[in-house]
């Protein structure tokens, strides 16, 4: 399955240059967040695939205008296609942002998914907009990541772990893919595609 997963700024060459692109369209895109919701009814529109998004620090107008056609697994954790993706959308606490949280706050969101976590025995796709703590995150409050992440990566072993939220262009020595013990690890910024072989999957 050809997963395309976006995050943080709108690629021209998917919208832009649509018609460039057909002959390689993804079977399902993962928004990280930070996106305008046109952009994201365009690309479930015009790639004739689903979206699954989480929130990012900066998507409050969805709550006024979320993306047509698009569905939130903010909170949540679904199968899809044989597939199991959790998602937990939002950044570090660092003003009165809607989309923020203290690491606190977060771990309390995890804990509520427990129950739903045992389960689907686990997830393979962790889908967030922060990254975690010492994986991809910065030194300054707003990009710091989150520990609870880390702690879901090293219990569950999910296949990936793919966030947003920090671009590729801030510096800090950012790397687009690295691996975390058995969990690869992709930072969207923009857009990345995952060739995800459903056969390795552990159940």
């Amino acid at each position: 399955m050809k997963i395309l997963v976006v995050a943080d700024v709108e690629s021209k060459a998917l919208w832009e240059f649509y018609e460039q692109n057909r002959h390689t369209s993804p079977d399902l895109i993962l928004s990280c967040g930070d996106l305008d919701a046109d952009y994201l009814s365009f690309l479930t529109t015009m790639y004739h695939c689903d979206v699954l998004y989480v929130h990012g620090n900066h998507d409050n107008d969805y709550e006024k205008n979320p993306p047509e056609g698009c569905i939130c697994i903010d909170d949540d954790l679904i199968n899809y296609n044989g597939i199991r993706i959790l998602g937990l959308g939002g950044s570090m606490k660092y003003n009165l942002g809607r989309y923020q949280y203290s690491e606190k706050q977060m771990r309390r969101r995890y804990w509520r998914l427990w129950t739903k976590i045992q389960r689907y025995r686990g997830f393979d796709i962790l889908l967030t907009h922060a990254p975690a703590k010492g994986l991809h995150d910065g030194k300054d409050m707003p990009h710091r990541g989150f520990q609870c992440f880390l702690d879901m990566i090293e219990r569950y072993k999910p296949r990936y772990f793919v966030h947003g939220h920090v671009h590729m262009n801030y510096g800090y020595g950012m790397v687009r893919k690295d691996h975390y013990r058995q969990t690869i690890v992709v930072n969207a910024y923009e857009k990345y595609s995952i060739e995800y072989e459903k056969s390795l999957d552990k159940s």
